[in-house]
């Protein structure tokens, strides 16, 4: 009897036996490169998505898959590929993999900008020495905008730095454990009135209909001088003009992962801008990556061989956003 065929993100059959299991009762295939799937396209069932690759080139060829039943995400966001999945092909996400790494990011972003370690950094090659004041989270008025796994992560690392307040914002409002500690959420539709009171804005919320441009030129203007922007959720949440404008004043400054374009173009403003720092979409791009991917990988693959339920399922697709 022929066992059900699954796409792997490994390099080699091999590979992928040795980091998932030998006696995992499944037809293990290299999948890396998008433009070059597998032999056998209309036999695979469980697909796992390149990491870090344009994800179009794969959806282009589902047609063809007439025997997938599961798409597994190596991210934690699939708003992008929601409304790709073909009717009845189950998605999953890789919710977990990524909370640490991208939280640390989003803090690593907040303390270069806010102590001018960039500033520095171009100084050190430039032959300067040149002290500045700088802006820490300790005494901070933090918000964090999503309060999912990742913002929880960010929450459990700023609170080391021993801000002033944490406030939390998601679509509604609710009191949640945290770490043993019942703590309140605030719903979005209050996020004007709560931004004047906020020195640092952690954005990690999904990209949708509802939150695209939510941190627009209204936003913006309601937080106070020297107030910072910390976006590691999805780059179209900030409107990326005004942003320009109110940290090309000086009157705010922007720490960001994801960004509206990606990437950004040689010639954008925004890499002339002051105030401002970015990193290339990497928020997951640490060694805890691959092991992490791996565990959820051998859990997954497990429980659909054996008919258990997935975890982190988004949708059956498509999905309606």
């Amino acid at each position: 009897m022929n066992r059900p065929v699954a796409w792997v993100p490994f390099a080699s059959e091999q590979e992928a036996r040795r980091v998932l299991g030998e006696d995992l009762p499944i037809d293990l295939r290299p999948f890396t490169d998008p433009a070059n799937p597998p032999e056998g396209i209309d036999q695979v069932e469980f697909m796992v998505l390149p990491y870090g690759v344009p994800q179009h080139t794969v959806f282009a060829r589902t047609p063809e898959m007439t025997n997938l039943k599961v798409i597994q995400g190596q991210m934690a966001g699939t708003d992008a590929i929601n409304p790709l999945v073909p009717a009845g092909v189950t998605l999953c996400n890789a919710a977990g993999v990524h909370d640490t790494a991208t939280a640390e990011l989003a803090v690593s972003l907040a303390l270069s900008r806010g102590r001018n370690l960039d500033v520095f950094a171009r100084d050190q090659v430039a032959g300067r020495w040149q002290p500045q004041w700088g802006v820490g989270l300790a005494d901070a008025r933090i918000l964090i905008l999503g309060y999912g796994n990742i913002g929880r992560a960010i929450e459990r690392r700023v609170r080391g730095f021993e801000p002033a307040s944490i406030t939390r914002v998601a679509t509604r409002a609710r009191s949640v454990d945290f770490d043993g500690e019942q703590v309140d959420v605030q719903e979005v539709s209050r996020l004007l009135d709560l931004l004047p009171e906020v020195d640092v804005l952690f954005i990690i919320a999904p990209h949708t209909s509802a939150t695209e441009g939510l941190v627009g030129a209204e936003a913006l203007a309601a937080m106070p001088d020297g107030a910072m922007v910390v976006n590691a959720g999805r780059g179209p949440i900030v409107d990326t003009e005004a942003l320009i404008a109110e940290c090309g004043s000086g009157r705010l400054q922007a720490a960001l992962d994801v960004i509206d374009p990606e990437p950004v173009p040689a010639d954008h403003p925004l890499r002339q801008t002051p105030n401002v720092l970015f990193s290339p979409h990497v928020g997951g791009f640490t060694n805890a990556f691959e092991p992490r991917r791996n565990a959820l990988l051998r859990s997954q693959l497990r429980a659909w061989a054996t008919g258990e339920p997935l975890a982190n399922v988004v949708t059956v697709g498509p999905l309606t956003v």
